[in-house]
């Protein structure tokens, strides 16, 4: 219980239901902490920085996973691995993203800012899953949903 108090962020779970958002802590970390060629192609770093990357991932790895990938000693291998087993999360998140998208009413929520709270929850799921949502579309998705008579809010 002491071990994860140390955590630079939430350990990736046995599930993978925090995959995305743990790949995306992962790089960004490792990056600031100039470990991040480790788990790129045809990489140079040194066996120091492969070892403490290692490390790092080990620490934020739920324990049935250590346990799994125990024998791995090389970080971009474990990463691939990884990968490629908790990648699908894009396949499941995308399209209930897209159909959470496309049925937003504002008047499904009693107050805007609840509105605002279930667009801003959807919008980093698509992004994150690699669509493009811009500022332009939110404003037009919240448009198209005022009624006509309201249609000089526009």
């Amino acid at each position: 219980m002491a071990n994860l108090a140390n955590l630079d962020f939430v350990a990736l779970d046995i599930t993978g239901k925090n995959y995305l958002t743990w790949v995306m802590d992962a790089k960004i970390y490792m990056e600031a902490t100039n470990l991040g060629e480790t788990i790129k192609e045809d990489n140079s770093a040194s066996s120091q920085d492969r070892a403490k990357a290692m490390i790092f991932i080990h620490r934020h790895l739920d324990e049935g996973l250590k346990s799994e990938y125990l024998t791995v000693k090389d970080p971009l291998t474990l990463w691939k691995a990884l990968k490629n087993r908790y990648n699908h999360q894009k396949m499941m998140i995308l399209p209930r993203a897209h159909y959470e998208w496309a049925h937003l009413r504002i008047y499904d929520f009693k107050m805007v800012a609840e509105y605002n709270s279930a667009m801003f929850r959807i919008t980093p799921q698509l992004k994150l899953c690699g669509e493009t949502i811009t500022e332009e579309d939110m404003l037009e998705k919240t448009f198209s949903i005022f009624h006509a008579s309201n249609v000089l809010l526009q």
